[in-house]
């Protein structure tokens, strides 16, 4: 006889409402520290603290997804030799993007950020997170559907930099096309597709980033209000 689906249980929602002047100035403050985020490039070797991102992977895990089917794995990577296999792995894949790849227009657009197919940071950087996107789970030994996985996991690596950031973590989303030696590397089964490399670590103390602007509220967002 096949197993009758779970009932859901219901517990209280753990969200206090505010007055409004805290609400604002909450949403003000937020606003002000996620506008400091930078993608970093020059990476200082020194250690994150113990318990760090476990702290910041958890709040990662906290994210919505599609039919609750958290369809996400964090691979963390510190040792030195793995690094250096991902770097070389990466750049091979980077010199073809740059070199064969991408359009004139696409190059032109990288030229402001100063990008190539070097990056030292794989290596430097004391952790790199691999994020893995699970195409299909198995349950109970059964292929089991996963549903809206880019969206799930998308919103899941938002709160991994949201959290990252408020910890005082550096971060760079580093993206090789292809990233299939991830899967090889990290021994990753074939349910799993990468999604995203994060750098993570302290920036170096000279280190600088591209002088960048961005969008205005304006420009970005469109408000459709009722009448008054």
């Amino acid at each position: 006889m096949a197993a009758r689906p779970t009932e859901p249980v219901d517990e209280p929602l753990d969200l206090p409402r505010l007055d409004e002047a805290e609400m604002l100035a909450r949403a003000r403050a937020c606003r002000a520290e996620l506008s400091r985020r930078r993608s970093v490039r020059a990476f200082a070797p020194d250690a994150l603290p113990e318990g760090l991102l476990d702290e910041c992977i958890a709040a990662a895990g906290s994210a919505p997804s599609g039919a609750h089917r958290q369809p996400w794995t964090f691979v963390v990577v510190r040792d030195p030799d793995v690094k250096r296999r991902i770097r070389m792995a990466a750049e091979e894949e980077e010199r073809k993007l740059y070199r064969e790849r991408i359009s004139d227009e696409w190059r032109a657009a990288l030229a402001p950020l100063g990008t190539d197919e070097h990056k030292p940071f794989l290596e430097t950087a004391p952790a790199l997170i691999v994020v893995f996107r699970h195409v299909w789970g198995v349950d109970a030994g059964a292929k089991r559907t996963n549903y809206y996985t880019q969206e799930s996991v998308g919103i899941a690596v938002g709160f991994l930099l949201v959290a990252l950031h408020h910890a005082g973590v550096a971060t760079l989303t580093h993206t090789p096309s292809p990233m299939g030696f991830l899967n090889e590397i990290l021994e990753r089964p074939e349910s799993e597709r990468p999604f995203v490399l994060l750098v993570v670590g302290h920036p170096e103390e000279d280190a600088e980033v591209p002088d960048i602007g961005r969008k205005s509220l304006e420009e970005i967002a469109t408000f459709i209000d009722g009448p008054d």
